[in-house]
């Protein structure tokens, strides 16, 4: 379903509480779209040079050249005013209502020609405890098609479940995967400034980049409540109250 972010309305919500998604089309403003590539890049040439200083190509998820998860939050004021911006808060009170936590922010990169692929998962499963299901937001920096390794969305009905489901480690690509289904999923069309957005318990996948250009995606995670760790005695990544009870916290 896309739709504009103008547009946003119980509707919305109702889709995804049911279906477990939403697609919004060229909504990211102009300004704020050059400063997320602008952070992108930024973020990559550090990556780069962690991985120089410790003499390896691949560390954690990211592989030198052909993939990076890379965060931007700790340092970039101009990426934590973005997150809180009216925009962001619009979509994430349509779809977890009127009190929203700031969860987690990352980039999500495919590099041109060798971005590999992303197996089946859903953002509940690399977190090995129960909690609350939040807000994905996949903001496309760039146009986005099957060529360039979009995301794909498997609904609720088609997945057979809404619920968290124990994930296997590949150890190929050191992914975890939960969905071993025949289903290809919807894949997001979309260009420049759209934004995806769908539950932790969504099942989605991405295929490879294989077009002459890198794929980067901004993705930032919303929650109606802070998410602890398993200890349940600090946040697993950031609970920055945004609103509480309908009201914009400063």
């Amino acid at each position: 379903m896309v739709v504009s972010a103008a547009a946003l309305m119980p509707e919305h919500a109702r889709r995804f509480r049911d279906e477990g998604f939403f697609v919004l089309e060229s909504v990211v403003p102009v300004g704020d779209l050059e400063l997320l590539r602008g952070e992108c890049q930024r973020c990559i040439d550090e990556r780069d040079r962690e991985m120089d200083r410790l003499g390896v190509d691949e560390l954690d998820l990211d592989h030198r050249g052909r993939r990076y998860f890379v965060h931007a939050y700790a340092h970039s004021p101009a990426i934590r005013a973005f997150l809180r911006s009216d925009l962001m808060l619009r979509i994430a009170r349509a779809a977890l209502g009127e009190t929203v936590y700031l969860f987690n922010e990352q980039y999500v990169v495919k590099a041109a020609e060798r971005g590999m692929t992303f197996g089946w998962h859903q953002d509940s499963g690399f977190i090995g405890y129960p909690h609350q299901p939040y807000l994905t937001c996949w903001i496309t920096l760039d146009q986005v098609s099957e060529a360039n390794g979009t995301v794909y969305l498997l609904p609720y009905a088609r997945a057979g479940s809404r619920q968290v489901v124990e994930h296997v480690r590949d150890d190929r690509t050191n992914d975890l995967v939960g969905y071993f289904g025949a289903d290809p999923g919807d894949p997001v069309r979309a260009p420049a400034g759209s934004i995806a957005c769908f539950s932790s318990t969504l099942f989605h996948r991405s295929g490879p980049n294989t077009t002459d250009r890198m794929r980067r995606v901004y993705v930032a995670q919303y929650a109606a409540e802070p998410i602890l760790d398993e200890a349940r005695s600090a946040p697993r990544h950031l609970a920055d109250p945004l609103l509480i009870d309908g009201e914009r916290v400063a």
